[in-house]
């Protein structure tokens, strides 16, 4: 793990750096915590789809999931039916996997029930998070939050969301700042944590 001085002078985490699309996803989006239901319910998914790919295959595709899944909008994906899912296995611009597929509509069936429970998904998901920490050292593919949550999702009934995708959903949302030390986009993320109000 090392930081990269990019071309414009800044010093990013090393995976952050040269790359158009990783960059402002990196500068602007990943360790800042993130409070919208549909956000959070589209990166679970995203990062179910991630199994198996790069990041930034997805990362590239993004907007493509996000006209084909409605916005991430659950109580729209969780309508989805049998036509839905021969749809967007016809849709040359997402990762046409019909396990994902048909796990994206199953979550978001229970991603309703959460909500119904807990009052949103930013209530639920940010239960999750683990104390605060210095920069990490290394980044592991797993922690006991993770794991936990990956637990309590799949007792749930969830599924694609083991501890593995889970701890990269933390990452990214902001629950965790894995940003590295002396990365510009560190201080920025833990200052819109002091910020950040969990949605009721």
């Amino acid at each position: 793990m090392e930081l990269i001085t990019a071309a414009d002078g800044r010093r990013r985490c090393w995976w952050g750096a040269g790359d158009d699309d990783y960059e402002p996803y990196h500068d602007t989006e990943w360790g800042f915590p993130q409070g919208d239901d549909h956000r959070l319910f589209e990166k679970i998914c995203l990062e179910g789809f991630q199994s198996g790919l790069s990041w930034l295959t997805i990362l590239r595709k993004r907007e493509n999931f996000r006209q084909a899944f409605g916005g991430f909008d659950p109580r729209l994906v969780a309508a989805y039916t049998a036509t839905d899912v021969a749809r967007l296995l016809g849709d040359a611009g997402i990762v046409r996997h019909r396990g994902k597929i048909e796990a994206t509509i199953n979550n978001a069936q229970r991603a309703i029930e959460v909500v119904d429970e807990q009052g949103s998904l930013a209530q639920y998901f940010w239960s999750f998070e683990p104390p605060t920490s210095g920069p990490p050292r290394e980044l592991p593919a797993t922690t006991t939050a993770s794991t936990a949550l990956a637990k309590d999702l799949k007792r749930r009934g969830w599924r694609f969301v083991g501890p593995t995708t889970a701890y990269a959903f933390m990452q990214a949302m902001g629950l965790v700042n894995d940003h590295l030390e002396g990365c510009f986009a560190r201080e920025a993320a833990i200052e819109a944590r002091d910020r950040f109000n969990v949605k009721g």
